[in-house]
């Protein structure tokens, strides 16, 4: 399971976490199992619609983070795989909302659920999916009922507060890093913490993890600004600078609009000027040369510069973690994988 989505050369290559390649892979395929009787119904159009973005794939990152974390106490017991596959299934709750908010034609390789069910049945099954995922962790008793809360709190603001923008007093920059932290961030801190709560690893642990999940968080989405930029959409899969075309700035366009240089405001000036001639209905493609001139632009290279340093801070906080056979495995391959976001756009 864990070779199947990619996941074992990348994170499981250092010898210390060799050994917990089958562990993981046990534990995702029990995961994959209960996501499987979650999201079952009767209901026809519910069990498509439900099962549609699961079965388009995934990689199952915050189960797979869940687990790892578990190894730090009782391992992947019951309680942890019901927990990683609650927060899974918020995950995939998002994906259905994210679609519809951003206008997006396609997730996972297929059709988004919207352009298939319209934005209706497409915000009713993530509302649905979100209310699985709560009856989920509500067997588990309190704990987990907060740490579903206040990651679902999080989430909707952070998408709350991308959707407003900047308000007057707000630093650009700054606002952008958090909304990155609660829409990304939290889920998989959620994700690291779940396994050492449920595993009932040392309460020790559990900031350690809280804070290299969103750290590791918010430099996945700064790699992902960098991605989107990428002249090559058979690698990305979407088009270079879907989301500046669809008028949602990125770290890129940020670093360049805070510059104070003539050629910076000029090349801002001609991104502002197109976003708004393709939301009056112009072709898409009259971005393509000032997207490729920011591209290739030093604010570019300072977003791949700062998710850098997110993913060394993501890194360093692991450091109260466990030695010896068992711990230092999960912080080489934890360490691996935060690692391996960098690698993505390298």
């Amino acid at each position: 399971m864990a070779s199947r989505f990619g996941l074992s050369e990348r994170v499981f290559a250092g010898p210390g976490s060799k050994r917990l390649i089958a562990t993981i892979e046990e534990g995702l395929e029990s995961v994959e199992a209960r996501l499987g009787e979650e999201l079952r119904s009767t209901d026809a159009l519910v069990d498509a619609t439900s099962r549609y973005l699961y079965e388009a794939g995934g990689k199952r990152v915050r189960p797979m983070l869940a687990l790892l974390a578990a190894q730090l106490g009782d391992g992947a017991v019951a309680d942890v795989v019901d927990a990683a596959s609650a927060l899974e299934l918020t995950h995939l709750g998002s994906l259905y909302h994210d679609d519809v908010m951003d206008g997006a034609d396609r997730r996972r390789g297929v059709a988004s659920a919207h352009q298939v069910w319209g934005n209706s049945i497409a915000i009713l099954t993530g509302d649905l999916l979100f209310s699985r995922a709560s009856q989920v962790m509500a067997r588990l008793g309190d704990r987990a009922m907060a740490l579903q809360a206040d990651t679902f709190e999080r989430l909707v603001l952070g998408q709350m507060h991308e959707t407003l923008g900047v308000q007057a007093g707000d630093d650009p920059i700054e606002f952008y890093i958090q909304v990155l932290a609660d829409k990304t961030g939290s889920l998989i801190a959620a994700s690291v913490q779940a396994g050492a709560i449920f595993s009932n690893a040392d309460e020790r642990y559990r900031e350690p993890l809280r804070v290299y999940g969103e750290k590791v968080g918010v430099a996945f989405q700064l790699l992902d600004d960098v991605i989107d930029l990428s002249a090559d959409p058979a690698e990305t899969g979407k088009v270079p600078g879907t989301d500046l075309r669809a008028g949602v700035p990125t770290m890129p366009y940020l670093l360049l609009a805070a510059e104070d240089t003539d050629e910076a405001r000029a090349l801002t000036a001609r991104i502002d000027d197109g976003v708004e001639r393709i939301g009056e209905g112009e072709d898409p493609a009259i971005l393509d040369a000032p997207l490729a001139a920011l591209r290739d632009h030093p604010a570019t290279a300072r977003t791949r510069e700062l998710a850098l340093t997110w993913t060394r801070e993501a890194i360093d906080a692991l450091a109260p973690l466990p030695h010896g056979p068992l711990g230092g495995g999960v912080r080489e391959a934890l360490t691996r994988f935060a690692e391996s976001l960098v690698d993505r756009s390298s």
